[in-house]
């Protein structure tokens, strides 16, 4: 009797069709013919799903005693001796009431699976023990029931029952998932949009993860070498050198062009341990390739080209990214180098692209002179060989009994000039040329031990020998002269590029900018220096570094620019070939910093502007919306104090109203004007302390009917830092609004939940609600959505609520209500250190 196979309906979240998938499946199997069995199914209510379970075998539940409760379980023994060739058992991830048989659900389903009954089961993304931590994060509810990873993994079959948000929420708003009275609580918590796009994007990630499980197995199995393409895996090859950084920026940037592309960078590492590579720098490219999301592995080869394609082919990669080769035209001789022999040998099913680079010692300064650039040591090493060499070598040749001959000998002191010139340059060569003929008339031609030469013959060699040398030196020392001022132009077009994209981009700040150049020519510091005339003393527009300068004067380097603008820079006077560079630098300092004053003049010309619409604004209002009050204040004063009319107690009580109502609406608009101007001021100063929103939403209230209102304030909520007097003004305008816009006899919900570190407020209004481009304009002053408010105000309810809450460190956003209408969204803070109550989420979240 074998093991029975388990297939498993996973979803995002409850409600997108697990279970009514799972009974589908039964029905199709049933008319096929085979024996299938409900052994646990809980349809929770819905008319649907419970449609779903007519015409199947069910196994009778078994019922459990406990704590002086009866709960019905699923009847492991029953489904045993049933013995059907398939059973339904919704909720692999149930907690069993304690007496059942076993205490989770999955290990029931593998006594089922180990009978050889194959199991057909559902179970959520959220229930995998290893996502517990991440689905907390996002929702703020911890699942208490879950299942190990690897009885899901172990399953036979995955099918993913997936749905988009909106048609989740939707369902939800049309009850076809929890009772109406649990709707506006789950859509406001655990089924917010962005909730349920996470938990979607987990289930997608996981499933796919498990997919390339079996894509590998299968390709084991049957010893596939070759590439499937299912989907790009990028392999960067990593030296250990400066490169890597652009080699794996590049490899993200062709990963991003496809979704779900992998990133893998490997470094292949000799078995004898010993390599060039800097840990350090390897070090920051891990750093850099976990933080672009990809992976680093460190290989063990030899055979670097076969280990870097061993590697490829066993993930199933389509790509390789390599670096152009470091070495030198020279080293080609000892092979092709890694990057062609990958190339070669990578076969059809691998892309592989070289990538060019820059090799870079430290920072990105410009090549300097060429005996800086060869530094001491080597210009040190040229100058032994070319003069303790040749005398080495003439010891080596006067105590060896061999006649080599005067040519072999010329060709020897040759090879010694020939390697100065590598090493040291022109001087060293020239110096061992000159040596070495010394060297040659004095031990190698005759009449020996004497400057003198006896064979004409001999005299013309040894011209011959050091005109070859001079011409040799000469020529190695102009190649190595012409690649420095290559390499400097390069470096030179590169800057003046940089600062050409940067003009046109305007992306480049004034700090940037001389961060770039104290980097660039090694500076200690650099200031950009202005005055307003020649008598006018010098001040700092920008600088970087330590100590900055103060005067040109002072300055080891100054740029000028125009009359009145210098660049100075301290640290090291700079040749006059670097000169030209630094004053594009100058100019493009000055280009910026023109930049920034001008974005801060239209800065405050928009400010001006937008100050004038509101004292525009201002006077409309004044006009219209504020005369109207005062209008009806006069008129109702006026009727009183006419000596024409009597009026009764009834009458005049009904003039005494108006005039309250007046009054009232007078002192609010006016209270939103005061308050819009100390926004636009910036004199809000909040003192925040810890407060229970119970405290103080019930006060915000007042002012609106009594049955408008429906609140839903739970005492289990932590205490948020706020300011207890801006929140409710902020509350006070928010309901006032969703009041003012709610159809008659229909009340505004205002509940509060806490998720994770914060504490939501939703006002939900069953109102006409508001287009997605509408929503934040209908927070900025004077905005009165369509012009045709119901009752008074001048558009400022909104746009002082987000001033206070934004002032207090909150957030404030609209959203749609689901069925219709709008629901503003106050995020708080809740204080540190006190666990947040979890949402009272319905029971079938957790199910």
């Amino acid at each position: 009797m074998g093991r029975g196979k388990l297939r498993i309906y996973l979803g995002a979240a409850p409600g997108v069709g697990k279970t009514y998938s799972m009974l589908s499946e039964a029905h199709r199997r049933v008319e096929r013919g085979t024996d299938c069995v409900v052994a646990f199914v809980e349809h929770h209510g819905r008319p649907r799903t419970e449609v779903m379970l007519h015409g199947l075998e069910q196994i009778q539940r078994r019922e459990i005693e406990y704590r002086g409760s009866t709960f019905t379980e699923m009847d492991v023994d029953a489904c045993l001796e049933r013995r059907p060739a398939v059973a339904l058992v919704d909720e692999l991830a149930h907690t069993n009431v304690p007496g059942s048989r076993n205490a989770k659900r999955w290990q029931d389903v593998e006594e089922l699976l180990q009978a050889g009954i194959d199991v057909i089961s559902t179970v959520n993304i959220q229930h995998l023990e290893s996502l517990g931590d991440v689905v907390e994060s996002i929702t703020g509810v911890r699942q208490r029931e879950t299942v190990p990873d690897e009885v899901v993994r172990r399953a036979d079959q995955i099918e993913l029952v997936d749905m988009s948000p909106q048609a989740l929420r939707r369902r939800m708003a049309h009850g076809n998932i929890y009772q109406s009275d649990k709707v506006d609580a789950a859509l406001s918590n655990y089924f917010r949009p962005g909730n349920l796009t996470a938990l979607r994007e987990l289930g997608l990630l996981w499933v796919a993860d498990r997919v390339d499980e079996y894509l590998q197995q299968y390709r084991g199995e049957h010893n596939i070498r070759s590439t499937w393409q299912a989907r790009e895996r990028i392999v960067v090859g990593l030296t250990g050198g400066p490169e890597g950084r652009t080699l794996i920026r590049r490899a993200a940037r062709m990963a991003a062009k496809g979704s779900g592309s992998e990133i893998l960078a490997v470094y292949i590492a000799r078995s004898d341990g010993l390599t060039s590579a800097s840990p350090k720098e390897l070090a920051v490219q891990r750093t850099l390739v976990e933080d672009l999301g990809g992976t680093f592995h460190h290989v063990i080869g030899d055979d670097v080209p076969n280990a870097l394609l061993e590697f490829a082919r066993g993930v199933n990669a389509t790509q390789i990214v390599l670096g152009s080769s470091r070495r030198r035209t020279w080293q080609y001789m000892f092979g092709p180098g890694v990057g062609a022999t990958v190339a070669r040998d990578s076969g059809p099913d691998l892309d592989v692209h070289i990538v060019t680079h820059e090799e870079v010692a430290k920072g990105r300064g410009l090549p300097v002179a060429r005996g800086a650039r060869l530094g001491r040591s080597r210009i040190i090493w040229g100058w032994l060989v070319g003069v303790a060499g040749p005398a080495l070598l003439a010891l080596l040749l006067t105590n060896v009994d061999a006649d080599l001959g005067l040519a072999n000998d010329m060709l020897l002191f040759l090879s010694l000039t020939v390697s100065s010139a590598l090493l040291g340059g022109l001087m060293p060569a020239l110096a061992s040329a000159a040596f070495g003929s010394l060297l040659l008339n004095y031990y190698f031609t005759p009449p020996l031990h004497r400057l003198t030469v006896a064979d004409p013959r001999n005299i013309v060699a040894i011209v011959i020998f050091v005109a070859v040398a001079i011409a040799v030196a000469s020529v190695v020392d102009l190649a190595a002269r012409r690649t420095h001022q290559a390499a400097r132009l390069r470096a030179e077009s590169e800057i003046l590029s940089f600062l050409a994209g940067s003009v046109l981009r305007g992306e480049t700040t004034l700090d940037a900018l001389l961060e770039r150049v104290r980097e660039t020519f090694a500076m200690e510091s650099v200031a950009l220096l202005e005055r307003a005339s020649d008598l006018h003393p010098w001040t700092c527009a920008g600088s970087v570094g330590p100590k900055p300068l103060s005067r040109p004067e002072d300055a080891d380097v100054d740029m000028p620019i125009g009359d009145h603008m210098a660049l100075a820079l301290s640290g090291r006077v700079l040749p006059a070939e670097d000169r030209r560079v630094l004053g594009a630098f100058a100019a493009q300092a000055a280009v910026v910093l023109d930049r920034q004053r001008l974005v801060g003049e239209a800065e405050e010309a928009r400010r001006l502007a937008e100050g004038n619409r509101i004292r525009t604004a201002l006077l409309a209002a004044v006009s219209h919306d504020l005369r109207t009050p005062l209008a009806a204040i006069k008129a109702a004063v006026s009727s009183l104090r006419s000596d024409d009319v009597a009026w009764s107690e009834e009458d005049e009580a009904e003039l005494l109203e108006g005039i309250e109502d007046g009054a009232d609406r007078l002192d609010h608009l006016v209270g939103n004007l005061l308050d819009m101007s100390r926004l636009q001021t910036g004199t809000v100063v909040p003192v925040i302390r810890e407060t229970d929103l119970d405290e103080v939403v019930p006060m915000a209230l007042v002012g609106v009917p009594d049955d408008s209102v429906e609140l839903d304030i739970p005492e289990s909520l932590p205490m948020v830092a706020v300011d207890r007097g801006l929140l409710e003004r902020a509350v006070a305008n928010i309901v006032e609004n969703a009041v003012k816009y709610s159809p008659d006899a229909t009340a505004v919900t205002v509940a509060a939940s806490a998720i994770a570190d914060r504490v939501e407020l939703r006002v939900v209004d069953r109102g006409p609600g508001v287009p997605d481009d509408g929503k934040e304009r209908i927070f900025e002053p004077f905005q009165r959505y369509g012009d045709a408010p119901r009752g008074a105000g001048v558009g400022l309810g909104l746009a002082v609520a987000r001033g206070f809450v934004e002032a207090m460190g909150g957030i404030l956003t609209a959203e749609d209500t689901p069925g219709g209408g709008m629901t503003m969204v106050l995020t708080l803070q809740a204080v540190p250190g006190l666990s947040p109550a979890r949402p009272d989420l319905p029971a079938q979240v957790t199910s």
